[in-house]
């Protein structure tokens, strides 16, 4: 139990340092993709209750949209803001980490909005995932390169 505690007060003094300013930039990415996410799961929970499927997608189709819309966006977002704190912290460029957390956060709303309007091909689709992928694969390469400096 006194183990748990140490590494309970362990991360508090990290999280304390971290949101001291350390990662400002990564801070604002991160604050507009949780915001994004929240809105993605409010849409997956007005969903449900048009359908009234409590658990799982009932076979609804608005619902299985709703789901994969979000879904998508889980299933990138963390490597993304991964890459930029990780880039932030290695004191890349102010520029690149910008261009980094406006490229992923656009890309992901573009994604998410074209997901919404079309299960089919759609530029918004197309965009932000195209976009997301440029960000992890130039933000993949820059921590490789701080990661052997």
């Amino acid at each position: 139990m006194e183990q748990l505690e140490q590494v309970a007060t362990q991360m508090g003094e990290t999280v304390a340092v971290l949101s001291n300013g350390i990662i400002p930039i990564s801070t604002l990415y991160i604050g507009i993709n949780v915001l994004l996410n929240l809105i993605l799961a409010i849409l997956v929970v007005r969903a449900r209750v048009k359908t009234g499927v409590e658990i799982g997608d009932g076979g609804k189709n608005e619902l299985i949209q709703a789901q994969r819309v979000q879904g998508n966006n889980v299933e990138y977002v963390p490597f993304g803001l991964l890459v930029l704190i990780a880039v932030e912290m290695a004191a890349a460029p102010v520029w690149m980490v910008h261009t980094l957390g406006a490229g992923l956060s656009v890309s992901r709303a573009a994604h998410a909005f074209g997901l919404s309007q079309s299960t089919g091909r759609s530029a918004g689709r197309f965009l932000g995932t195209l976009g997301t992928w440029l960000v992890l694969l130039v933000g993949g390469i820059a921590c490789i390169y701080y990661g052997l400096r």
